[in-house]
C-alpha cells in the first residue's frame, strides 16, 4: 500500500505537468509558436519596422525608382536577372546618376537567370554600366561545358538603399511585371518594402554575397541604418546553400502544422517537396481553411500537369482551389490565421526549397496580413473554383499521365 502510494505521488505531478503542457501548447497563438521554432532555427526577429506591400510591377518600380533617385550614400541591388528591356534601361540611367553625385552603386545578377531569359545583359551592356562606374557583378557565370549552374541559383531579389530601406519579393527586373507577355498575358508578382532594423538583416546578407563575389568588405557601419520605423515584426528567412538548406522547408512546414483557423497561398510552381506536401495534407485533414491560387498560364512546359496532380489531392482534401483566368500569377506568399504572412522569392518547389538562394520576409502582423487577405479575396472573383468534377472533366488521360510522370520528378523541378 506504501508503495503503491509513493508511486501515485510521483505519477500525479507528472501527468498534470503534462496535461499543462499540451493545454498551453494548444493555446499558443500560430505566430508565437512559428516565431518560437523559426527563432530557434537561427531567424532573427525585430520589431519597430514599417512594411509597404507592393501589390503589382508599377507599384515597385515607382516607389523603388522613386528611393533610389533619393539615395545619398550607397544602392545595393541583388537580383536573379535584370532582363535588358525597358525597365532595366531606366534604372541603369538613374544609377548613372546617383554615380555623378557620389552614390556608391553595387549590383549582383545570376548568370544563369541572365542568359536563360529573353532578353539577357550581354558583355557589351555590362562593359558600358562598368565605363560609367557602375560595379556590377555576375554570379557563377554559365561557362563550358555549361553544367556549372545546374546547382545553385542566385533567385533573391534584395534591393537596400542608403542602408535604411529594404525591398524584396518575387519580381525581377523586367517591363513583363507591368505590360505582360504574349505567351501568358498579365504577368502578376508582389513585393514589400521595408524600414526598420529588419534592414540591416537584409544588408548583412547582400554584404555576405557580395563578398563572395568580389572580397571586398561591407561591414562599415554606415551600410547599416535600420532603426526604429515602426511596429511590426519581421525576421528575414534566408535560404543559402551548405548554410541554411532546411530553412524555407521548415518555414513552411511549421506555419502549416501551427495554422488553427485559416492557410491563404499563392505560388506560381506548385511542386511541393514531400514534407511540405504532407504538411499541407496535415493542415487540411485538420479541418483549416485553405485556399490556393494557381494560374490558367504557365511560362514553363510541364510544371502546369505537375501543378494539377498535386492541386486534386488537396481538392480531394476539402481545400478551396482556384485558378487565376488573367495570366500568370507569379507572387510567392502565404497567409496564417490572418495573423502573420510571408512574402518573398521561394517558390514551393524542391530547387527554391533544396539548392537555390531564396529570400522571403516573415511579417508577424495582422494588419499587413490582412491587407493580403484582401488582395487575395479579390483576387478570387478573378478565378475560377476547380471543384473535383471539373477536374475529372477538364483533364484528358494524357494530361494526367504527364501530371502523374512529372511528379516523379519533383525532386529535381
Amino acid at each position: 500500500m506504501m508503495n503503491t502510494l509513493k508511486w501515485w505521488r510521483i505519477i500525479l505531478p507528472l501527468l498534470f505537468s503534462i496535461h499543462y503542457s499540451l493545454l498551453t501548447a494548444s493555446a499558443q497563438s500560430s505566430d508565437s509558436m512559428t516565431v518560437e521554432q523559426m527563432s530557434a532555427l537561427g531567424i532573427h526577429f525585430t520589431n519597430d519596422n514599417k512594411v509597404e506591400l507592393l501589390m503589382s510591377g508599377r507599384e515597385k518600380f515607382e516607389r523603388l525608382f522613386e528611393d533610389i533617385r533619393q539615395a545619398k550614400q550607397s544602392v545595393h541591388l541583388e537580383y536573379f536577372n535584370f532582363r535588358n528591356d525597358s525597365i532595366a534601361s531606366l534604372l541603369f540611367d538613374i544609377l548613372r546618376e546617383k554615380r555623378k553625385e557620389g552614390v556608391e552603386v553595387r549590383a549582383a545578377f545570376d548568370g544563369f537567370g541572365n542568359d536563360s531569359n529573353n532578353q539577357p545583359l550581354k558583355k557589351s551592356h555590362l562593359a558600358a554600366l562598368h565605363a560609367d562606374s557602375i560595379n556590377i557583378r555576375e554570379f557563377d557565370p554559365i561557362r563550358f561545358p555549361w553544367v556549372n549552374h545546374i546547382w545553385p541559383r542566385d533567385h533573391r531579389k534584395i534591393v537596400i538603399i542608403d542602408g535604411r530601406i529594404g525591398y524584396t519579393g518575387g519580381m525581377n527586373v523586367a517591363d513583363y511585371y507591368i505590360v505582360g507577355t504574349e505567351q501568358v498575358g498579365e504577368w502578376r508578382d508582389m513585393h514589400c518594402r521595408i524600414e526598420g532594423p529588419a534592414v540591416n538583416d537584409l544588408q548583412a546578407i547582400f554584404a555576405r554575397f557580395w563578398k563572395k563575389l568580389g572580397k571586398e568588405d561591407l561591414s562599415d557601419p554606415r551600410y547599416y541604418q535600420g532603426t526604429c520605423a515602426g511596429r511590426k515584426m519581421i525576421g528575414i528567412v534566408n535560404r543559402e546553400p551548405n548554410t541554411s538548406n532546411e530553412i524555407m522547408r521548415r518555414l513552411y512546414i511549421h506555419a502549416l502544422d501551427n495554422a488553427k483557423d485559416s492557410v491563404k497561398i499563392v505560388n506560381p510552381y506548385f511542386v511541393p517537396t514531400p514534407s511540405v506536401m504532407k504538411a499541407l495534407k496535415r493542415c487540411a485533414e485538420r479541418g483549416v481553411k485553405m485556399d490556393i491560387i494557381m494560374s490558367a498560364k504557365y511560362d514553363v512546359p510541364l510544371t502546369p500537369d505537375v501543378v494539377y496532380y498535386n492541386m486534386r489531392k488537396l481538392i480531394k482534401r476539402g481545400v478551396n482551389v482556384w485558378r487565376y483566368r488573367l495570366g500568370f500569377h507569379h507572387s510567392k506568399i502565404m497567409m496564417v490565421d490572418g495573423k502573420f504572412c510571408t512574402v518573398g522569392s521561394t517558390n514551393l518547389d524542391a530547387r527554391s526549397m533544396r539548392f537555390d538562394y531564396e529570400i522571403n520576409a516573415l511579417i508577424i502582423d495582422p494588419e499587413t496580413t490582412a491587407k493580403l487577405d484582401a488582395k487575395f479575396i479579390e483576387d478570387t472573383k478573378q478565378c475560377d473554383l476547380i471543384t473535383m468534377e471539373e477536374w475529372n472533366k477538364s483533364r484528358s488521360t494524357w494530361q494526367r499521365f504527364r501530371g502523374w510522370f512529372g511528379h516523379l520528378l519533383t525532386p529535381f523541378l
